[in-house]
């Protein structure tokens, strides 16, 4: 599948005219943008590289309050930045402008199971995206992919280079190779300026199937504010984020993994030193996302803290000095008391879902943790994860796509019965 997907990803980009060493939006000609890589490997390129940091990162020791330089954000037209309501999944929408150009940037697409996104850009009055950023194949991130693909006009898709066999995934990438989209797998160390929004890769530095913790995770700098996100990368990913030398200081930061206590460190917390923090997930989902640990730490490190669940879609406005931050919904994230946060556990142990009325205590294979599917008779570390990686299943017969489970499991499974799937 690797290979077939290099190849059939390589035909498409000789097709545009465009070799991997010169894959840059500069060739694309909605962006206007120039790619830049902050290691030089020849003592001639270290200056020009040197330079071209210093004048497009903002000094993390400067505040947006007392930035010595504060005359070249003066023009900057407002950048907005949408948090989208995608229930237990994550998107988001940045549009800016410059003097001469617009543009429209999407960080994750949503799940695949819902349209929320798609409405959501057509209620923007969105007509051409310039750049998609998939922050890893999981169907809650790359779910509406395809559909965006093919209603809108596309510059370029970046996908991390991890794969899914899933058909939510073929469905995607069925959609961008037949689309005119250019193709790139970003690297730690990479930089973009696409207008005058700067976009620096921390992760991942290289891929070995690890989906999650391989996501994209991106530095977006406008002026003197910055905005990160990291999808569903976990604590160790953060701390090399912090092992890599980029400055990672950021006013905003997404939670990592819908507020999973699988991320957000305490020393990565501390490394970004966020003024805002805000989390994507479902109202009263299963997955006891965001975690009361992780609300703790962030409101008590005095961080303002947002979540789509709460607060409906976030939309942040900047103008590369000062933002100001407007919601859908009123409400304050609260830690829950022992009493709730135990019943939480209690639900991510045993993955009610709502939509499943022929049992309240199944285990939903469509939606499930990597922990909780491993309460399923035969389903392993490995199992599970391969189980997650197969996604969107139709019936659990469909688990007999995985490794192993041969139809005399598949009967365990059923006889067992806790195992279901959503509607």
């Amino acid at each position: 599948m690797r290979l077939f997907l290099s190849m059939i990803l390589s035909v498409l980009l000789v097709a545009c005219g465009q070799g991997a060493e010169q894959e840059t939006l500069q060739d694309n000609p909605l962006h206007e943008a120039e790619k830049h890589t902050e290691i030089a490997t020849e003592s001639e390129n270290e200056k020009t590289t040197d330079e071209a940091d210093s004048s497009a990162v903002a000094d993390s020791s400067s505040s947006k309050q007392t930035s010595e330089e504060p005359s070249s954000n003066t023009n900057l037209n407002e950048l907005k930045v949408h948090y989208i309501d995608a229930g237990q999944a994550n998107a988001a929408l940045l549009q800016y402008s410059d003097q001469q150009n617009s543009y429209t940037i999407l960080y994750d697409t949503g799940d695949w199971n819902r349209n929320d996104v798609v409405n959501y850009l057509a209620d923007q009055n969105i007509s051409s995206i310039d750049l998609i950023i998939v922050s890893h194949p999981d169907a809650d991130h790359i779910g509406q992919l395809g559909e965006i693909v093919r209603t809108y006009d596309t510059g370029e898709v970046w996908l991390s280079g991890n794969e899914s066999s899933s058909e939510t995934f073929q469905n995607a990438l069925e959609a961008v190779i037949a689309s005119d989209a250019d193709y790139h797998e970003p690297r730690t160390g990479e930089s973009f300026d696409i207008g005058p929004l700067q976009l620096d890769i921390l992760y991942p530095s290289s891929i070995s199937g690890n989906t999650n913790e391989e996501s994209i995770s991106i530095l977006f700098t406008y002026g003197n504010t910055k905005f990160l996100f990291t999808g569903d990368a976990g604590t160790s990913e953060e701390l090399e984020m912090i092992g890599t030398g980029i400055d990672i200081q950021a006013d905003i930061l997404q939670l990592g993994h819908h507020g999973s206590n699988t991320s957000t460190d305490p020393a990565f917390l501390k490394a970004v030193s966020p003024s805002v923090a805000i989390y994507s997930a479902g109202l009263d989902n299963s997955y006891g996302h965001p975690s009361p640990g992780v609300v703790s730490s962030v409101q008590n490190a005095g961080i303002e803290l947002y979540g789509t669940d709460v607060n409906g879609t976030i939309i942040v406005t900047t103008d590369g000095e000062d933002y100001s931050i407007e919601t859908n919904k009123d409400g304050t994230v609260s830690p829950p008391s022992r009493a709730s946060a135990n019943a939480t556990n209690e639900n991510e142990e045993a993955a009610t879902s709502e939509e499943n009325v022929n049992s309240s205590s199944c285990i939903n294979i469509n939606q499930a943790s990597i922990e909780e599917v491993q309460e399923i008779i035969h389903i392993g570390p490995e199992r599970a994860q391969d189980l997650i990686d197969l996604r969107p299943y139709d019936s659990v017969d469909g688990l007999t796509h995985i490794k192993g489970i041969d139809p005399a499991r598949i009967a365990d499974i059923k006889n067992e019965g806790i195992a279901c799937v959503g509607g």
